[in-house]
């Protein structure tokens, strides 16, 4: 029967073409495995080490705290109604950062939630998933959450840098400036402070904020920065899109910090 080791190789490589479209997108097969409270899918494409760091479950390690988190997660999902709607993506070298709004009950009202996911993928067998958000609009509490990564790894490109170094020295004016004239900060609840006034006026309470990159994302229109800032240590990520001109169209931001 010779034409059977050909007919074995094209099952093989059909197999391996479906495993790589996959992986992909892990952040899709990711939120749908929380979706549908179906892990198979995400463990047959990552056999290896699955690693999540979620903001309310803490670290998730392995396949056995994998699916006892989506189980738990998706019951959590249905309680609240929640409803997931991607409203951006940035892909890059084995790393991907979406960002979500989430639509939940809270005290009986729908709340828009921001929410973003990184996956990064450690070898054709493992990836992990760190989500940032605040969990103000959900609980109206702030959770001061520590480091996920290790600050130090990556330095923020262009005007990113930029808007950081005056961030850090809290100077309100170069701030603004990084924008374009009618560029905008969104806060992790969803406020957003658009225009140098809003944003001059915005700026000018958070006082100086020393921001430590850990890992970015970036296509070269935006760049999703993961950070720890100072005092004590807290992780955060924020999104900042460019404009035509270089400049920041949008900061957006996702984590737990009081400004």
């Amino acid at each position: 029967m010779p034409w059977f080791p050909e007919f074995s190789t094209a099952i093989e490589l059909a197999r391996r073409d479906a495993r790589a479209r996959e992986q992909a997108d892990p952040v899709a097969q990711y939120l749908k495995a929380l979706s549908d409270d179906a892990p198979g899918a995400l463990e047959k494409t990552w056999p290896g080490d699955v690693v999540v760091y979620d903001p309310r479950a803490g670290e998730i390690r392995g396949h056995r705290e994998l699916r006892e988190f989506i189980h738990s997660n998706r019951e959590w999902m249905a309680a609240h109604q929640a409803r997931l709607k991607v409203v951006g993506s940035i892909t890059v070298d084995g790393r991907a950062a979406v960002e979500l709004l989430v639509h939940v009950l809270h005290d009986g009202d729908e709340v828009a939630w921001p929410v973003a996911v990184v996956a990064e993928s450690l070898d054709e067998r493992s990836v992990e998933f760190r989500t940032y958000c605040s969990q103000w609009p959900v609980d109206g509490l702030r959770h001061l959450r520590p480091p996920v990564l290790e600050a130090g790894a990556v330095d923020a490109p262009d005007v990113v840098k930029r808007h950081l170094d005056a961030l850090a020295g809290g100077d309100v004016e170069s701030i603004v400036k990084t924008f374009q004239s009618d560029g905008y900060l969104q806060e992790p609840m969803d406020n957003v402070h658009r225009g140098a006034a809003e944003l001059r006026a915005f700026y000018a309470g958070a006082g100086g904020i020393a921001v430590r990159p850990c890992a970015a994302t970036d296509d070269g229109v935006s760049c999703a920065l993961e950070y720890n800032i100072d005092g004590p240590p807290q992780a955060g990520l924020a999104v900042f899109e460019r404009g035509t001109d270089g400049l920041l169209a949008a900061v957006r931001l996702y984590d737990d910090i009081t400004r």
